[in-house]
């Protein structure tokens, strides 16, 4: 264990690595602004505004309901999700830097299944000159088209659902390497089902390890994403199968949510074997003792 944490969490909170604010298409409570003034007032070291690039289409089942101000995103029975505003999202960052000198703010995005949509992925990098780049899965097989990872529990078993995104998940490392943190690995069992077994991850340990494993053998950064505590275990793969860093990521789509669960989390990495660097701003990195 190192020094940089207490019985109540770390002197200092990890930087939130992974928030999204008005300019993600699906966070219509989110405020770049009052994100920033949040993160000042918990003294919340750096936060990344990694927006939403969602490439892929996703088929609406008949009467399937979504929220209000998505419908004008369907047609014909598939939501398209819009274009990220580049200009007005830098400008807004732009602004936010001015008002809050003391807060690191770095701009970022989320690509999702950028495998799949090489060449829009590239072009919105080369434009958008991200200083955090997320690359993750979110859609799932629905008939002849794709749904959002969720929408997959209606036709198939919770395990299969699972397996199907871990070997996506391995398939986007393998095939998109412009990318620098790999997004909430545990993403289906936010929605797992109510009424099935509860997820255990060593069931499923063979395709979490291969991920893993494909993950660190790349280079890149795992992220502990908040939004459902994510297991023990997989972090202590993660340091077995050679990873080397961690970010930690609430995913937040309005302030409130800014750096939730960051103290348990920050625990968690510690007993796994990582540790906050000279950066604080900067991922966490092994720490020198064997987990």
């Amino acid at each position: 264990m190192t020094d940089t944490a207490s019985d109540t969490g770390p002197a200092v909170l990890p930087p939130d690595s992974h928030v999204h604010s008005q300019w993600s298409w699906d966070a219509p409570a989110g405020s770049m602004e009052g994100t920033c003034q949040r993160a000042v007032e918990i003294g919340l070291p750096a936060v990344a505004f990694t927006e939403h690039a969602d490439f892929t289409p996703w088929s609406l089942r008949p009467g399937e309901k979504i929220p209000g101000e998505w419908r004008q995103l369907v047609s014909d029975g598939v939501l398209t999700p819009p274009a990220l505003d580049l200009d007005g999202y830098q400008d807004c960052l732009r602004r936010c830097r001015e008002r809050f000198p003391g807060l690191r703010i770095l701009s970022g995005v989320e690509l999702s299944e950028p495998h799949w949509h090489s060449g829009r992925a590239a072009a919105l990098l080369r434009d958008g000159g991200f200083d955090r780049v997320l690359a993750a899965v979110h859609s799932g097989p629905a008939g002849t088209g794709f749904t959002e990872i969720s929408g997959c529990f209606r036709d198939r078993a919770p395990a299969q659902v699972l397996r199907g995104y871990l070997a996506e998940t391995a398939a986007l490392i393998g095939q998109f390497d412009a990318f620098e943190v790999l997004a909430h690995i545990d993403y289906p069992v936010r929605r797992w089902p109510q009424d099935a077994r509860p997820c255990d991850p060593c069931e499923f340990q063979d395709e979490y390890r291969h991920v893993l494993r494909t993950l660190a053998g790349a280079g890149k950064v795992l992220e502990v994403n908040t939004k459902v505590p994510l297991h023990s275990q997989i972090l202590t793969w993660w340091r077995q199968e050679g990873g080397q860093a961690i970010t930690f990521a609430s995913d937040a789509h309005d302030p409130a949510a800014l750096a939730a669960g960051f103290a348990d989390a920050a625990h968690l990495a510690e007993a796994a074997g990582f540790a906050a660097g000279h950066d604080p701003c900067g991922p966490w990195g092994r720490n020198t003792f064997p987990a």
